[in-house]
């Protein structure tokens, strides 16, 4: 994607939809590796290598939308944005940071539904996507899908503070170093894979807070649910700091090659789009 252009609203949706689909689809064994390694039940009471493809359901409903919107609403806030160019760092910050709140409106439900459904954390009722939704509506009601939406979205500030901050610098330097002002979308995948490794494995134990969130079985409205800072704390004092890094591996590698995957479909898919319109106004 050319460093001197940028992609429309529809061609940024578009775009992000394709890419967060495909991301998800071919490393979800992987995240589920990672959430089940995550669990407090343990990697093989929460089903070891068996069914690495549970809840696969709940992602692929909610990948395309929260993906579209998290880059439609990046995308926009980096072009409109008054800063200057001397402050691009603070601005792919803010825009990243803003466009992953938006996202996670959408995200962390999927996400709810599918860590429950990856570790069977409650038994027979969460053994699908299906089943383990309706076992999350008839416990928390409508606010049991949002469980876990603060620990997630302390997880991906920092997260997108760290990937799309140094993705685009990662750009910017390879794009003088070719001496060209296009990358090409394998281009653009290598740093979005050094990118996303770097950031994934800084944030792992924001991650383990966020699925330990996530899979607690008691009911929200309950007196003795901790909260983030104490169970951090809990996590940490019970089972070390290793348990704040569990995961970790299957975590980078996921991310990482996840990360060439993600922005090098959303780079190669918008070159596509603003082609396609290029032609069609000539």
């Amino acid at each position: 994607m050319g460093n001197n252009s940028s992609p429309a609203f529809t061609q940024s949706l578009l775009a992000g939809g394709v890419a967060g689909t495909s991301v998800d689809l071919l490393f979800y064994p992987l995240d589920t590796v990672k959430t089940r390694l995550q669990s407090a039940q343990g990697f093989f009471h929460a089903g070891g290598f068996k069914g690495i493809y549970k809840g696969v359901g709940s992602v692929v409903i909610g990948s395309a939308p929260g993906a579209a919107v998290f880059f439609s609403t990046y995308d926009t806030l980096k072009r409109t944005s008054p800063l200057r160019e001397n402050y691009a760092s603070l601005n792919h910050m803010i825009s990243a940071s803003v466009a992953e709140v938006a996202a996670c409106l959408i995200r962390v439900p999927t996400e709810v539904v599918k860590s429950r459904a990856q570790t069977s954390n409650q038994g027979p009722s969460s053994r699908s996507s299906l089943t383990a939704a309706r076992y999350v509506l008839s416990h928390d009601g409508l606010a049991g899908f949002y469980r876990g939406f603060g620990s997630t979205i302390m997880r991906e500030i920092p997260f997108t503070s760290l990937q799309f901050p140094l993705y685009e610098f990662l750009k910017l330097r390879l794009a003088r170093a070719l001496d060209r002002p296009v990358l090409g979308a394998h281009e653009a995948a290598v740093c979005g894979s050094v990118a996303g490794g770097v950031a994934a494995a800084l944030t792992t134990p924001l991650d383990v807070l966020k699925t330990r969130t996530m899979l607690d079985r008691r009911k929200m409205s309950e007196k003795d649910v901790p909260s983030l800072v104490v169970r951090f704390r809990e996590i940490y004092v019970k089972e070390g700091m290793k348990a704040l890094f569990s995961g970790v591996v299957p975590r980078t590698l996921w991310i990482s090659a996840g990360g060439a995957v993600f922005l090098g479909a959303y780079e190669w898919t918008v070159q596509t789009l603003m082609d396609v319109d290029g032609r069609l106004r000539n």
